[in-house]
C-alpha cells in the first residue's frame, strides 16, 4: 500500500534555505515536497497547478512580498493550508498574515523538530504559531476592531450543520476527521467551511481560532 504524504509548496527566494527545508522534510516520510519556487508569480503559478496541501511562504520576497502572494491565493480561493515561515516578528506583518488569511505563522530561528511538528498539526487542521509572536496575535483579537467584531463574526449566522463544523474547527480537527465526525463526505465539509468562514468574516482557521479561543475569556 502507498504511503499517504501530506503535499508541500516551498516559496522562498532563497536556494540555500529551500534546499535545507526539502532535506528536512525529506527525513519525514509523511511529508513530500511537490514543488519550489524562487518567486512569486512562479509560486502562484505552481500553487495553482498543484493546490498542495500546505504551502510554506516567506515574506521578504525578490519580486513580490510574501504577503501580496499570499492575497493572491486567497483572491484565488487556494484551498491549500498557508504557513508565513519567516525572520520577521514585525507587528504589521504578523497581523496583516493574520488578516490576509495565513493559517500559521513561523520563525526561521525555530528547532527543525519543531518545524516538522508544525507541519503536521497545520496539516490536521490546527492552528500554528511560533511561541515568541502569539501574543502579538492575541493581543490585536483582543483589542483590533472591538466595535465591529461582535458584528463581523455572529456565530447565530450559521445554520445548525455549519456550527456544528465550527466547532469541530475551532477544535483543530482537520477536514478528514470533520467528515468522519458528522458522517458526511469531505468535499461537502469544504463547501460548509467556505460559507462559515464567508458569513463570520474570517480568512483562515487561524484567524477564527484565535478569535474563538480569545471569545472564551
Amino acid at each position: 500500500m502507498d504511503q499517504i504524504h501530506n503535499t508541500i509548496l516551498l516559496i522562498d527566494d532563497h536556494p540555500m534555505l529551500r534546499n535545507g527545508i526539502k532535506q528536512l522534510i525529506g527525513t519525514d516520510n509523511r511529508l513530500l515536497v511537490i514543488g519550489e519556487a524562487g518567486s512569486g508569480i512562479e509560486g502562484i503559478q505552481l500553487a495553482e497547478t498543484f493546490e498542495p496541501d500546505i504551502i510554506v511562504l516567506d515574506i521578504n520576497m525578490n519580486d513580490m512580498n510574501g504577503l501580496e502572494i499570499l492575497r493572491h491565493l486567497r483572491a484565488k480561493n487556494i484551498a491549500s493550508r498557508i504557513i508565513i515561515f519567516t525572520v520577521s516578528d514585525a507587528k504589521e506583518d504578523i497581523i496583516t498574515a493574520l488578516k490576509t488569511g495565513a493559517d500559521g505563522y513561523l520563525l526561521k530561528d525555530m528547532e527543525p523538530e519543531d518545524f516538522l511538528k508544525a507541519l503536521h498539526n497545520i496539516a490536521m487542521g490546527k492552528v500554528v504559531m511560533d511561541d515568541a509572536i502569539s501574543h502579538i496575535m492575541l493581543d490585536y483579537m483582543r483589542y483590533g476592531d472591538k466595535s465591529t467584531t461582535n458584528h463581523q463574526h455572529n456565530v447565530d449566522l450559521l445554520t445548525p450543520r455549519e456550527q456544528e463544523i465550527f466547532h469541530l474547527l475551532v477544535k483543530g480537527l482537520s477536514n478528514k476527521l470533520i467528515a468522519k465526525e458528522l458522517a458526511i463526505v469531505e468535499s461537502t465539509v469544504k463547501v460548509h467551511i467556505k460559507n462559515i468562514f464567508k458569513k463570520l468574516n474570517f480568512k483562515s482557521r487561524m484567524e477564527m481560532t484565535v478569535w474563538y479561543l480569545q471569545s472564551k475569556e
